[in-house]
């Protein structure tokens, strides 16, 4: 009876200190070799380990790969794969010789099957050869300021020196997403797709298992090789803050992703410093009055934790004057948050009304000869009598 109870009393003790330990206790970025947590609006780094070291990232290379495909003209054209660059090993969607394509299917292709067949043939079809593409792919990276990231194969196989940082695949995520086609495609469980030889109809379904166990996740790409481990990038979304989550070598990613999310949404909140950008006024030149009030375009704000929000330091960027006539509307200056000397809002400032000059409007030369030209009747002299004559 003594060890039933004492049995008992254990299992509750066990009970209760598995609640008490918070989810976001147990998974945390510092189980992978690279991470990183940025605000997709301001690109501000909220957490991170290791984010700028130079990883492998298995597949999640296919994101510079779809982005750089969607960017193309003719998504829609059918035509023959490559034979030769279909023929590569790993993760597939099930490209086969002869096969007719189009290049929004290959997009899917990647991005849900992770197909490396798909990754080789839109290469080929774009730039004729697998490393005319590469030269595409990092030529891109260094446009997105991604300086630690060099490509060597469109579909993340180790092939030379591949490599990127946590850090870099958030910016390539960031730059994606604004991308229509591309947020589709990732925040899709399964897609029904066209081709083949002949073509006909198939379902692919998405490796981010993400988008099953969390609500708020829109996405993006999963990865994996041995050198790499696994590898992800995703998005989720709650109340109109997304965040990006980049895991470089975790063994336990998706968990990892989820209570980083879930922690993250839970402390972070809009904080509104509208309050502060009131009564503002920008001189004018040429008009009655002097000065013009002007007013951020939207609230100047920024998605904060508690302790954070009395670091910030708002300040503003205005013209020393502008001239009239001024149109109501008119972008004059920007409304600046910064967190530990980094921007992490901007808000143009505009003017809250119109107003006109004070001087009579002065017409130039050109405008002047674009009247006649539109109604030249109007600068015609009478013609005297010897002129009439002369045109009968």
């Amino acid at each position: 009876m003594i060890k039933k109870i004492f049995s008992m009393i254990l299992v509750c003790c066990l009970a209760v200190s598995l609640r008490v330990v918070p989810y976001a206790d147990v998974y945390s970025l510092d189980a992978a070799k690279g991470a990183v947590l940025i605000d997709a609006a301001s690109g501000r780094v909220i957490e991170e380990n290791n984010c700028r070291s130079r990883l492998p990232n298995a597949s999640t290379t296919k994101i510079m790969t779809a982005i750089l495909t969607l960017e193309q003209p003719d998504l829609d054209e059918m035509f023959t794969v490559d034979a030769n660059a279909i023929a590569v090993e790993g993760s597939s969607m099930g490209l086969t010789e002869g096969d007719s394509v189009s290049l929004r299917t290959l997009a899917w292709g990647m991005l849900l099957s992770s197909g490396n067949d798909a990754a080789n043939a839109a290469a080929v079809r774009i730039d004729g050869s697998i490393e005319k593409f590469c030269e595409r792919m990092n030529k891109k990276a260094a446009e997105l300021g991604m300086q630690d990231t060099h490509f060597s194969s469109p579909s993340g196989l180790e092939n030379g020196e591949h490599y990127t940082t946590a850090y870099d695949l958030a910016l390539l995520a960031r730059y994606a997403l604004q991308n229509d086609d591309f947020a589709e495609m990732v925040s899709s469980k399964s897609a029904k797709l066209y081709y083949g030889n002949p073509p006909y109809h198939r379902w692919l379904t998405n490796h981010n298992r993400l988008l099953w166990q969390c609500e708020d996740c829109i996405g993006i790409k999963t990865g994996f090789t041995k050198a790499a481990g696994r590898c992800l990038v995703s998005a989720a979304e709650r109340d109109g803050l997304t965040l990006i989550a980049v895991t470089l070598g975790c063994p336990d990613d998706f968990n990892t992703h989820h209570a980083v999310y879930d922690s993250c949404f839970e402390r972070l909140e809009f904080v509104d410093f509208g309050d502060m950008a009131s009564s503002l006024s920008v001189a004018v030149t040429g008009a009655e009055e002097g000065r013009i009030p002007i007013a951020p375009l939207w609230a100047p704000g920024a998605y904060l934790a508690a302790d954070e929000a009395k670091q910030v330091e708002l300040s503003f960027a205005v013209e020393p004057f502008i001239y009239a006539p001024v149109e109501e509307g008119k972008i004059v200056g920007s409304a600046v948050l910064k967190l530990d000397g980094a921007t992490i809002s901007q808000t143009p400032l505009v003017t809250s009304k119109s107003l006109p000059s004070r001087f009579p409007e002065r017409r130039s030369v050109i405008d002047r000869v674009k009247d006649f030209f539109a109604a030249p009747e109007q600068y015609r002299f009478p013609l005297n009598e010897r002129e009439q004559l002369l045109l009968r």
